[in-house]
C-alpha cells in the first residue's frame, strides 16, 4: 500500500522486452536502499523489484500492465515518479492508494497561475471509473485532490513543491497519465450498485 507522496524521480536506463514483458532498469536516489521482492510504485504502478545492479533496480512489467498503464510508452530516458510502500508505523500523508492503476487519461491543458499550476484530464467513462468534487485521486501515482469534476474529466492544482519532485514538472497537455481512483469511491459505487 502507498499514499501517493513521491520520494523521488528515478530515470529509466535501459528496457529490455522479454516476449509480452517488459525488464526496466532505473537509476534513482532511493534504487541503492532497496532490495529483492520490494514493493515499489512506479508512476502509479506497483512493481516488484527482480534484481539490483550496482545502485540500480530492475523491475517487470507483464502485459496486462502494460495495456493499462503508460508504462509501455516509456523510453530509456523517461522520467518516472517513485515510492516505496507505507510502513505499519508511518502516517498517511496522502491517501490510500493501492499501486492498481485503473486507465489511464489524457492531459488536455496545463495552465500556470499566481505560482501555482491547473492540470485537466479527460478519461474514457466506459470503464465506470468516477471522480467526485474534492475526491482523492492518483495521477503517476501522486496523491491529489480533484475539482471541477465531470463524468469525463477534472482538474488539479499542482504546488511548486510537486511541480518540481515530480514528473508534473514535465507533463505537457497530450501527454498519457496514470489514474487509480480512490479505493473508497470504488466500493461505495459497487456497494450502491452503480457497476
Amino acid at each position: 500500500m502507498f499514499t501517493g507522496i513521491i520520494e523521488s524521480l528515478g530515470k529509466i536506463e535501459r528496457i529490455v522486452e522479454d516476449q509480452t514483458n517488459k525488464h526496466f532498469l532505473i537509476a534513482s536516489p532511493i534504487s541503492h536502499e532497496l532490495r529483492v521482492d520490494q514493493s515499489v510504485a512506479h508512476s502509479g504502478v506497483c512493481l516488484t523489484v527482480t534484481k539490483m545492479e550496482g545502485n540500480k533496480h530492475w523491475v517487470t512489467a507483464v502485459d496486462e500492465t502494460l495495456k493499462k498503464s503508460s508504462l509501455g510508452k516509456l523510453k530509456e530516458g523517461s522520467v518516472i515518479n517513485l515510492e516505496r510502500c507505507m510502513v505499519a508505523n508511518g502516517r498517511f500523508d496522502g491517501h490510500i492508494v493501492q499501486g492498481h492503476v485503473d486507465q489511464v487519461g489524457i492531459c488536455t491543458r496545463v495552465q500556470e497561475v499566481a505560482g501555482s499550476w491547473l492540470f485537466d484530464f479527460e478519461y474514457d467513462p466506459s470503464g465506470g471509473n468516477i471522480t467526485v468534487e474534492k475526491g482523492s485521486i492518483s495521477i503517476d501515482g501522486v496523491s491529489l485532490t480533484c475539482f471541477n469534476s465531470t463524468n469525463i474529466g477534472f482538474r488539479v492544482t499542482i504546488i511548486p513543491y510537486t511541480f518540481e519532485h515530480t514528473t508534473f514538472g514535465t507533463l505537457k497537455a497530450g501527454d498519457t497519465v496514470n489514474l487509480e481512483f480512490d479505493i473508497i469511491g470504488k466500493y461505495v459505487k459497487r456497494l450502491l450498485g452503480k457497476s
